[in-house]
């Protein structure tokens, strides 16, 4: 693995961890994709081996069938959170604010769904998490009013503010450590606006934070 987490240009000594998404956290995106709008969080992880540089030319395994962009809000985890924690040691235990791909076989996730079978070989693949560098949550701000957009060839594809998240980063974190401990060097995967679709072979996109962070890549075949 050659990602190592950057805050603000500068290498940090943290491990590469886990990832844990949220699923349907922003109520339009869950009715584009015909889901009912949840009432508690959807949770799936994602292993440390799905993690690869947005920056990087990102590879889709395209032989498994559509392959759909979720761009997402991304936390870096510095303080180990465990069940009963509150939002303000959540608040303390983040370092930093990142974008991030939730990339989809969207095909191969229906097939699963419709067997009522786990999601992972779906979401969970070599490649599937392409992260940002990080900004550190001091030059942040308010992580509820972030502006997540991206763009696929030009056109723009998502346009959503944190603001319209069902359930806000800091009742996340405490909600998810109820379940299983995050640990320094996790990433939450915040949930995806409405307007995710599939990508294909060539396309350039590009991808913004509000005016906090800027990156830009290009799709390509996994070998």
């Amino acid at each position: 693995m050659n990602y190592h987490h950057r805050i603000d240009g500068a290498e940090v000594d943290l491990p590469v961890g886990k990832v844990v998404c949220v699923g349907r956290n922003y109520a339009a995106h869950a009715r584009e994709l015909n889901n009912p709008v949840p009432s508690e969080p959807v949770l799936f992880i994602k292993p440390n081996t799905s993690i690869v540089r947005l920056a990087d030319p990102v590879a889709i395994p395209s032989h498994l069938g559509q392959c759909h962009f979720e761009a997402e809000m991304s936390i870096l985890i510095a303080e180990e959170l465990k069940a009963g924690c509150d939002e303000q040691q959540a608040q303390q235990a983040i370092a930093g604010v990142g974008l991030a791909l939730d990339l989809t076989l969207r095909d191969l996730q229906q097939q699963l769904k419709d067997k009522s079978l786990p999601w992972e070989k779906a979401k969970a693949f070599d490649g599937a998490c392409p992260v940002s560098d990080f900004v550190s949550v001091n030059r942040a701000g308010d992580l509820q009013d972030q502006q997540i957009q991206m763009y696929q060839n030009q056109q723009l594809r998502q346009d959503g503010n944190s603001a319209d998240m069902l359930t806000p980063v800091l009742p996340l974190l405490v909600y998810i450590s109820q379940f299983f401990t995050l640990l320094p060097g996790d990433m939450l995967l915040t949930g995806t606006p409405a307007g995710v679709g599939p990508l294909a072979i060539g396309d350039q996109l590009q991808l913004s934070l509000s005016d906090l962070i800027q990156c830009q890549t290009q799709i390509c075949a996994a070998i």
